[in-house]
């Protein structure tokens, strides 16, 4: 296990994405990182002067044991579907701000539509903090794969949207009292 602020040497060559550009690179085998934020089964790390993200199913090259998938009973409500739905998107991490997604009012819907036998497609709209922001395409990524790993779930369709542009107001009081906003 790690301790955090240590070295981790790399055990293997991993990709990783810059942050904020969302440049693709690869990690090669024994680079020292060190982790800045391991949220949400992702992990935020330091590495030759840069921040970057490493995707949880990435872990064991950082030697730590990947988090398990939560799991849904099959026979699950819509409601209940719905619900475990939001909480997905809430293991979703900016990688710079420790606040998950749905925390800091990114996520504008989830709405889910039967397509038979108990599954469903769900279409997620969400905004970033900023426009510009490269980690977009990461973060809507991010979002798609947790919630098509639900078993439920068929297909996901995660969009960006800039309307209404997202702005401070739109984070839940938690938030608000975890970066001293409120």
């Amino acid at each position: 296990m790690y301790t955090r602020g240590d070295p981790i040497a790399m055990t293997r060559d991993c990709e990783a994405v810059l942050i904020p550009s969302g440049d693709r690179v690869i990690i090669p085998q024994d680079t020292e990182v060190i982790i800045a934020q391991a949220l949400g089964g992702s992990y935020t790390v330091y590495v030759s002067g840069n921040m970057a993200r490493i995707a949880g199913h990435d872990a064991d090259a950082l030697g730590i044991e990947p988090e398990p998938e939560p799991e849904i009973p099959e026979d699950a409500g819509e409601e209940d579907l719905e619900q475990f739905c939001w909480d997905r998107m809430k293991t979703c991490y900016d990688p710079e701000i420790p606040i998950n997604i749905v925390d800091l009012g990114l996520i504008y819907s989830c709405n889910l539509t039967p397509v038979g036998d108990n599954r469903y497609h769900v279409d997620v709209a969400m905004t970033l903090t900023a426009p510009g922001c490269g980690m977009g395409d990461i973060l809507a990524s991010d979002v798609q794969i947790k919630l098509e790993r639900i078993p439920q779930i068929e297909k996901a369709n995660v969009e960006l949207v800039f309307d209404p542009p997202w702005n401070r107001d739109m984070m839940s009081d938690e938030a608000k009292l975890q970066t001293g906003m409120l």
